[in-house]
């Protein structure tokens, strides 16, 4: 189980090797690097792909101390830097992208690109924060208790099997780590700032894929950071819930495909 010391944090990585163009994935918030396994699949025959496990989630051992998203997003950097990689094409899911937006403003030059699902640029909306924030205060008192799981597992994922799936991981998740990093991440989450203003700055090619099924944030969400990159064309449309790159693989698989190439010619 190959971790990484980076700012203080014991992070789990996977790395298939290879001399091809490195890409690192970073997961969405509930989810851990686990949530790619169809995108390593299809990338690592030509790619380096590297997935880890952010503050609170999967096998990373955090602090438990207050975070935000350029937190991370330093912790995404930190883990290149001990991989030796000096530059990546970033792909995030939901906080993954939001992470991943940061390091492209904190560190340009180290951004070759950037794979954007089912995420945005904005913060949290005051009409669905009340709910967020009810929720994650249930899980912090009561722990992942089967009507609020199924409740979150519908709002990413929405497929009962895998549902299930991530639904034992999430009580694995509690049994071994506590509570205290589900408030950590909470707080980032729903406190994280509007970053919209500052698209403009990121100018590396950009594809942003949407489930059109998405609950979460919506396409129109989707679409304002589209329009808000430089180097993005239209929002590439999927089926599938939040989770899209998890539960329909197949045209989220064909569309990063395809944006990479093009990377190379």
């Amino acid at each position: 189980m190959p971790t990484a010391t980076v700012n203080g944090q014991q992070i789990h990585y996977t790395d298939t090797g290879g001399d091809g163009p490195p890409v690192i994935l970073s997961h969405g918030f509930m989810m851990s690097g686990e949530m790619f396994v169809h995108q390593v699949e299809a990338l690592r025959d030509a790619h380096r792909v590297i997935t880890w496990d952010e503050r609170g989630f999967g096998l990373t051992q955090f602090d438990g101390e207050p975070f935000t998203y350029w937190d991370s997003a330093a912790d995404c950097l930190g883990l290149l830097d001990h991989l030796g990689i000096e530059r990546a094409v970033l792909g995030g899911m939901s906080q993954g992208g939001f992470l991943s937006l940061r390091a492209a403003l904190t560190a340009p030059d180290r951004v070759r690109a950037l794979i954007l699902l089912d995420t945005q640029s904005g913060g949290e909306h005051p009409e669905v924060m009340e709910g967020y924030q009810q929720m994650m205060d249930t899980w912090v008192a009561a722990g992942p208790v089967d009507e609020l799981t199924e409740i979150i597992a519908n709002i990413i994922i929405a497929e009962p099997e895998a549902n299930a799936e991530w639904i034992a991981k999430w009580k694995e998740l509690d049994e071994r780590a506590g509570r205290e990093g589900m408030r950590a991440a909470s707080a980032c989450l729903l406190g994280r700032e509007d970053i919209t203003d500052r698209l403009g700055e990121i100018t590396c090619p950009a594809i942003v894929i949407h489930g059109t099924e998405d609950t979460a944030i919506t396409m129109e969400q989707a679409e304002a950071l589209a329009a808000g990159l430089p180097g993005a064309g239209d929002v590439v449309k999927v089926g599938g819930a939040h989770a899209a790159n998890l539960t329909n693989p197949g045209p989220v698989n064909a569309a990063i495909v395809d944006f990479l190439s093009g990377l190379d010619t």
